[in-house]
């Protein structure tokens, strides 16, 4: 089963801000993250008119991505 982890990248190094539970050694992948967490839109040719359309029906789905039954998607 796939484990995520948040960490931070500092002077060469990751630091894992929490320990993985029942691993001792396995293979890694690591993402980097934006600090801010944003997407920019418009470097991926999404005007403010398509974006703020996309922003509302996405909004509909947000409850049902919060469930906990739905943290079994995240290793697909």
């Amino acid at each position: 089963m796939l484990q995520s982890v948040e960490g931070i990248y500092r002077n060469g190094k990751i630091e894992l801000l929490e320990t993985p539970t029942d691993i001792e050694e396995a293979q890694v992948i690591v993402t980097f993250m934006p600090k801010s967490g944003l997407v920019n839109l418009q470097s991926r040719g999404i005007d403010r008119e398509p974006a703020a359309d996309l922003r509302v029906r996405l909004r509909r789905l947000a409850p049902d991505w919060e469930l906990p039954e739905m943290d079994a998607y995240d290793a697909l």
